[in-house]
């Protein structure tokens, strides 16, 4: 391959100086010259001295020299003296604080060595200093014995492409090593993708797709499959090129066999077990989990940190070992939650290993600022975290003892910090999908739950844990007039933003009907017939319950739903059977007969969807059957605890779950009430008085009797005035409230004047309403409304105090 380097290199001379650590120099290891070439080089060099090998492996950075700038250097510089001419490349051989040598490149060029062939020369020095790595580990003798054959054993290609006319230009090495014939290729890039491993054509397209390329330096190992059958690994090292523009115009890239990077078996198991915790993690907390998990343990490692990059803030997602004083102090200082976060400026080596955005790794002892120091006092490896053409986070593996990094181990955490990548942007994306998802579950469901008189109400609702957690469980909890309440659960099919589409709306229909007074069966019918209409594919069920809450009786209603559940005062508890109808949304004319149940003090009234109940594990029946030994069992002074006990500890979940649980108590003070339909006669408002006040002092409350008279004229006034058919007054006393209501068949909503002048002949009655009462409102009530006043009694009652009972007139 001799003849190859030349015509790779189009140099007259290519050396290695390898560096001896023993005795502080630099030797010869290697050289190719071209043919009747009489340039010779001195055996070492000094490490301590002043020559162009030693000035560019001290500083790290390659040393571009002109004839003349050569000349300044006297005897020292490679070549005889009396060459004229000559210009020199000097390329330092490793990196990452393991400097491995140098590659002396001498060439015929009185300008210097052209912007083009140093690009060339850069990438393969990078490719000559792999070589010396796989052949042995750094600074041992048998490294250097090996050293002299790596220009020989490196088979080195080198191509151009335009990206402006996507035309390759490959030299016969880049060919040979894809086993393509000369004459067979024709400058496209896809000849040479075709023979590339499928599995690794994403990642070489990542590289050379025009719509993802930047200037800059690029990396990968990638594998092809030869005519024979071969499978062979090679390694690409490109350098894209910009145009005045700034846009890249061009790429050059060399191409060189790199079966050293072949994994072993228990990399190879270890990338697989990674990436089967990946494929699973649906958070960046489960990216860095299963990074510790699958690389803490088999490398030895005493320190894992995983953290994304935002701004210029390291927003760590994980640390391994957790503990605060396990890391250096410029964590400990960010440490304000569960784990820090570390400003890149406070560490420059790791915000520069980022930007360059190739896998960093120093040996035991390299020098480094505290914040990594620390980290990994016998060696550190620093991996940024790439996708989608840009560095998205870093991982940090810090081991304790000394540890000395392998080629083999450099492939392996470059394929590892791809995986980690691509599963923290996978996570980002359903993070927020997961956040969406969460959100529009909350704004369907209810914020909170009402006060009730008589009872207490719990819910509980559980996303699934699988998928899209969004689902279409509801619950509902829904005050009526008259003491009632009515309580709703339901499930619409599947799991998607559809269904909780579905399920609000569903929600928000029955929530509508109820208020307005129709009986349950008739609720759950108009429910059931507008999703019917909404020509959905999707069909829901649903339990619809109302409950008087001072006489203790409730009317239960089932759509396909699950049976409810009773917990009677004794601890005795049983599975309702409710006849009911098909799921809402399958037959517009379904009926849903009323089942009626009487309820004591202290009954717990449960009602449930089948994700807590059922599932790929577990019967239905046998869920049931457990779900009610846990209500058997609980306390019902707490329903909060009981609804808890009740959910179980099912971690993973396929389906999610509401519960509604109501303890009923009954009402310690009754509600006592009065009705009067209002005739529509010339008197009709003084007939409407005259009850009002014989009502209050029946109850004893004549402290109350003027607010009450001028509020029942108002309301009632209004009613006559504006609307048609029938009237009602109705007066409700509770414990400390007289409620005055007037029903008629309108449904429009008496608006309250927002100003009335000296000249206005009406407009005056709700402001006077508003004025005396402690609330007011309209309600709509059966294709009509309820306008309502509340006042405040002066002295409130108690369940001592008697009162005459209701009339109805």
């Amino acid at each position: 391959m001799t003849g190859h380097v030349l015509t790779f290199t189009g140099t007259a001379l290519v050396a290695v100086y390898a560096f001896d650590a023993d005795g502080g120099e630099l030797r010869l290891a290697e050289t190719v010259r071209s043919p009747g070439g009489p340039y010779a080089l001195p055996a070492s060099y000094p490490l301590s001295g002043r020559s162009p090998v030693a000035d560019a492996f001290r500083s790290g950075r390659p040393l571009w020299l002109s004839p003349a700038e050569l000349a300044e250097y006297g005897p020292s510089a490679p070549g005889p003296e009396s060459a004229a001419g000559l210009s020199l490349g000097v390329l330092p051989l490793g990196g990452d604080g393991r400097g491995l040598g140098c590659l002396v490149v001498v060439d015929e060029a009185p300008e210097g060595i052209d912007a083009d062939r140093r690009a060339f020369l850069e990438l393969y020095a990078q490719h000559v200093a792999a070589g010396l790595e796989a052949s042995g580990p750094h600074g041992r003798p048998e490294q250097r014995a090996l050293a002299g054959s790596t220009l020989d054993r490196l088979q080195v290609g080198a191509f151009v492409l335009e990206l402006s006319t996507g035309r390759m230009t490959a030299d016969t090495p880049t060919l040979e090593l894809f086993g393509i014939p000369l004459d067979d290729f024709d400058g496209q890039v896809e000849t040479l993708l075709a023979s590339t491993v499928p599995d690794d054509v994403p990642a070489l397209m990542s590289i050379v797709e025009p719509g993802r390329l930047t200037p800059g330096s690029s990396q990968l190992a990638f594998r092809i499959r030869r005519p024979n059958g071969e499978l062979r690994w090679l390694g690409l090292r490109c350098r894209v090129q910009a145009g005045a523009d700034g846009t890249p115009e061009r790429m050059l890239g060399v191409v060189a066999e790199a079966s050293y990077l072949r994994p072993t078996a228990d990399e190879v198991s270890m990338v697989q077990r990674l990436s089967a915790a990946l494929a699973g993690a649906t958070t960046i907390r489960d990216v860095g989990e299963a990074v510790v998990s699958a690389l803490r343990d088999p490398l030895r490692a005493r320190r894992v940190a995983v953290a994304e990059l935002q701004a210029d803030q390291l927003v760590v997602s994980i640390l391994a070992p957790a503990e605060p004083t396990a890391w250096p102090e410029v964590w400990r200082s960010q440490w304000r939650s569960e784990f820090p976060d570390a400003p890149t400026h406070a560490l420059p080596t790791l915000a520069e290993t980022m930007r360059a955005g190739h896998v960093g790794l120093w040996p035991p002892g390299a020098d480094l600022e505290p914040g990594l120091s620390g980290i990994g006092p016998g060696g550190l490896a620093v991996l940024p975290l790439p996708a989608n053409g840009r560095i998205v986070g870093v991982c940090l593996i810090g081991w304790e003892q000394p540890h000395e990094f392998g080629p083999e181990e450099r492939s392996l955490l470059t394929a590892t910090a791809g995986l980690v990548g691509q599963a923290l942007v996978r996570a980002h994306a359903l993070d927020a999908e997961h956040e969406l998802a969460t959100m529009l579950q909350r704004s369907l469901l209810p914020r909170k739950l009402p006060v009730l008189p008589g009872g207490v109400a719990v819910t509980r609702y559980l996303p699934a844990t699988m998928g899209l957690e969004v689902g279409g469980d509801w619950y509902d909890v829904i005050p009526l007039s008259d003491g009632h309440v009515a309580l709703v659960i339901g499930d619409v099919q599947g799991h998607s933003a559809a269904a909780a589409t579905i399920m609000g709306q569903m929600r928000t229909a029955i929530r509508a009907y109820a208020v307005e007074g129709h009986p349950p069966d008739v609720v759950v019918s108009h429910a059931n017939r507008l999703l019917v209409d909404m020509e959905t594919d999707l069909f829901a069920t649903c339990a619809y319950v109302d409950l008087d809450m001072e006489e203790g009786e409730a009317w239960f209603v089932r759509a396909g739903h699950l049976q409810p559940l009773l917990r009677r005062p004794d601890g005795a508890t049983e599975e309702l059977t409710i006849e009911g109808g098909p799921p809402l949304g399958v037959v517009a004319e379904a009926e849903y007969p009323m089942t009626a149940i009487g309820l004591s003090s202290g009954t717990l009234v449960v009602l449930l969807t089948d994700g807590l109940v059922e599932s790929a594990q577990l019967d239905l029946d046998d869920g049931v059957q457990q779900v009610r030994e846990r209500l058997a069992r609980a306390d019902p002074s707490d329903p909060g605890r009981v609804a808890d006990e009740l959910l179980g500890s099912a971690a993973r979940r396929h389906d999610d779950v509401a519960l509604l649980l109501l303890r009923y108590d009954g009402m310690r003070v009754r509600p006592i009430r009065a009705r009067w339909t209002v005739w529509r006669l010339p008197d009709a408002v003084m007939h409407a008085r005259r009850f009002a006040a014989r009502t209050l002092r029946t109850w004893g409350l004549e402290g109350e009797l003027d607010v009450v008279l001028l509020v029942t004229s108002e309301l009632v006034t209004n009613a006559m005035v504006h609307t048609t058919g029938e009237v009602h007054l109705n007066i409700t006393l509770t414990a400390d409230r007289l409620r005055i209501a007037v029903s008629d068949h309108s449904p429009r909503t008496p608006t309250k004047p927002t100003s009335v002048d000296w000249e206005a002949t009406g407009g005056r009655g709700l402001l006077l309403v508003e004025a005396v009462s402690h609330a007011w409102g309209s309600v709509p009530l059966s294709g009509g409304k309820q306008v309502w006043s509340d006042i405040t009694l002066s002295t409130p009652r108690d369940s001592g105090q008697s009162a005459a009972g209701g009339q109805d007139r």
